[in-house]
């Protein structure tokens, strides 16, 4: 066999006896299986998950998708991040293009006139570009966050990137979740407080009105609900 169809297998294992795990058991034994061969994403919103992490792996790897297009807000997060958890190697995940070399390419603006190249070009290729060099990612996905998402298991095979992805916090409500941010004292980006509750590149990122789904703030109007890096 070989690897990748080892590590499959592996997945498909661990799908089913950590399906109830909670998100420390998840991350135990993702650093137990894979040591220094995987990595946490982390779209610099908040801590959580690297909070989580650092408790079982305090030099953890922590990839940010460095897209050229965020809040400085979000930078300033990522900058705190490496402050509070001085043990973690941020990883920045550029694109092969700036974003003048983008608009030279493509004209400006691509994430008005075609937001999925954009978030392909900004975003999926540099993701699938890291991931290579890991057999394991970790991510914040959670089953709340939208219907796409709301089948998330725990540990799956993730076929697009060729890894295994570990989804710790994948079970977690809202409540579970903003009660770790209060209880623990996490860093949240700021633009949280004043209505951005999903933040994304700041062309494409709006805030929510009351009472709507967080994710709407995301390509409002566009009829896209999703960037491409978790199917």
């Amino acid at each position: 066999m070989t690897a990748t169809a080892d590590y499959k297998t592996l997945a498909e294992r661990a799908s089913k006896e950590l399906a109830e795990a909670t998100a420390t058991e998840a991350l135990r034994w993702t650093v137990e299986t894979f040591g220094d061969d995987f990595i946490v994403a982390s779209n610099m919103q908040d801590a959580v998950l690297i909070d989580l992490a650092t408790q079982v792996k305090p030099d953890v790897d922590v990839l940010f998708l460095q897209t050229g297009y965020h809040f400085p807000e979000t930078i300033g997060t990522r900058d705190a991040v490496q402050a509070v958890y001085p043990g973690v190697r941020i990883v920045n995940a550029e694109a092969e293009q700036s974003v003048a070399e983008q608009d030279a390419e493509y004209g400006p603006k691509l994430h008005e006139r075609d937001p999925n190249q954009c978030c392909h070009l900004r975003k999926v290729v540099p993701l699938r570009k890291t991931l290579a060099k890991y057999s394991a990612w970790v991510t914040g996905v959670r089953r709340v966050d939208a219907p796409t998402r709301a089948n998330t298991p725990i540990v799956t095979w993730d076929d697009r990137n060729g890894l295994v992805k570990i989804n710790p916090i994948a079970p977690w409500s809202d409540d579970e979740f903003n009660g770790y941010i209060s209880e623990h004292g996490i860093l949240e980006n700021p633009l949280v407080s004043i209505g951005y509750l999903s933040i994304g590149c700041a062309p494409c990122t709006a805030k929510v009105a009351p009472g709507q789904d967080p994710r709407s703030g995301r390509w409002a109007g566009q009829g896209k609900t999703e960037c491409g890096l978790h199917g």
